[in-house]
């Protein structure tokens, strides 16, 4: 048990993907594999990651959950550096799960100048002896994946299930996007569902691929292949709340036909605002609020004169953006040549709906939405790529559901 107190405060990350220093030497190589991660942040991660372990120290909770992709792809030298940077804390558990680029992943490389090299990756062994202090914590430990369950406190129970596919030995193929819990972590988890029930635990699972399908447009490879066999032990076993990573998007979705389970997907740290997820537990209900890291009190006096570091969610929401627009733009400029203020609405327009998806800041009055649809660069979009049409149309919502918080009642 990590503590006996009955109000208990956790908080969530996701998808951190840190790059140690120590295998890069921010050359052309590293660059040109900055340009091309997708609005990541990979320079200054170790320094985030840091001011974000000064936080924990000074407002201590008492965990701090990773649901996935702790590393960039897979380096070991990554995860050791992870683990490295919150050895520090005492009165925080850090308990990490691992995400689909984090085990045997085959991208995993080193940089220097202009070239890449194979980096040492990370297998199942090496991943516990890394984050021993988190299994530490176990209450149960499943044979057959990385998965552990923590008893939090007298009345809430974590499991952190193991969702990924990856092999047994070091690879050179792709991490697999997909994720699944194998037959045998099922029966774990059940076991451990039944033991939360005998001893009066309210369940909570963590992972890192979703129980739901967050976007109706895009969800293949983020949604469990048998998340059937997953909600219906949830709702067998009434199991409330359950934490995802994985998309890199905020989102909050309540229970879903027969099953009584919210999912909360906290977006990725790395990108976006840094947003975290503060969860506060006590014995009636739960809350989860989504906040946004304010990282200046926490850097040092020389940090705080590095430009970026000191403007550092005007960076983060700039490589956001500016990923987004300029794969849209390159794919319009030959059809839209004679405009290039045109290709510039429709890439600033995408970039921003998609940012504010991301970023859990979707909701809007009717009349501001009908208003974006009526603009040339919408119509301009929608009427040369009819493929995001559907998708353009989930990352807006006008009711009053939100994704930034939401309360869980016992």
């Amino acid at each position: 048990m990590l503590t006996k107190e009955l109000n208990t405060e956790v908080w969530v990350i996701s998808d951190t993907h840190l790059i140690a220093d120590s295998i890069h030497d921010n050359g052309q190589a590293f660059s040109r594999m900055q340009k091309t991660s997708q609005g990541k942040d990979l320079y200054y991660q170790e320094t985030v990651l840091k001011a974000f372990r000064k936080m924990a120290q000074e407002k201590k909770p008492a965990a701090i959950v990773v649901t996935g992709d702790v590393t960039f792809n897979g380096e070991r030298v990554s995860a050791e550096k992870f683990a490295e940077i919150f050895q520090p804390l005492k009165d925080t558990k850090l308990l990490v799960l691992p995400g689909n680029h984090d085990i045997f992943d085959g991208w995993a490389r080193e940089f220097r100048g202009k070239k890449q090299f194979y980096a040492g990756e990370i297998s199942p062994a090496f991943w516990k002896s890394i984050f021993y202090k988190s299994y530490s914590c176990a209450e149960s430990k499943d044979r057959s994946s990385l998965a552990y369950s923590v008893q939090l406190n007298p009345q809430y129970l974590l499991i952190l299930a193991d969702s990924n596919y990856y092999g047994k030995e070091e690879t050179t193929e792709a991490p697999h996007t997909r994720g699944r819990i194998n037959k045998d972590q099922l029966n774990w988890i059940e076991d451990q569902l039944k033991m939360a029930s005998k001893n009066n635990l309210r369940p909570i699972i963590f992972m890192h691929h979703n129980l739901y399908a967050h976007n109706p447009a895009v969800n293949k490879g983020y949604v469990l292949d048998n998340a059937s066999e997953l909600r219906r032990l949830c709702a067998r076993y009434n199991v409330k709340l359950v934490f995802s990573g994985h998309i890199h998007a905020q989102n909050i979705m309540g229970p879903q036909d027969m099953t009584p389970t919210t999912e909360v997907v906290t977006s990725s740290f790395c990108s976006n605002n840094q947003g975290y997820g503060v969860v506060r537990l006590h014995s009636r209900h739960i809350t989860y609020i989504r906040k946004t890291f304010d990282m200046m009190p926490y850097l040092t006096e020389g940090e705080k004169q590095d430009y970026t570091l000191a403007h550092f969610h005007n960076y983060l929401e700039n490589l956001q953006l500016g990923s987004i627009a300029a794969d849209l733009m390159q794919s319009d400029l030959r059809k839209n040549h004679n405009s290039i203020d045109l290709v510039r609405e429709m890439g600033t327009l995408f970039g921003r709906m998609n940012y504010n998806f991301y970023t859990g800041h979707n909701h809007m009055k009717p009349a501001h939405l009908n208003k974006i649809h009526g603009t040339r660069a919408y119509q301009t979009l929608i009427k040369q790529h009819p493929e995001y049409r559907l998708y353009l149309k989930t990352l807006y919502d006008t009711s009053d559901h939100s994704n930034l918080q939401v309360k869980i009642r016992y």
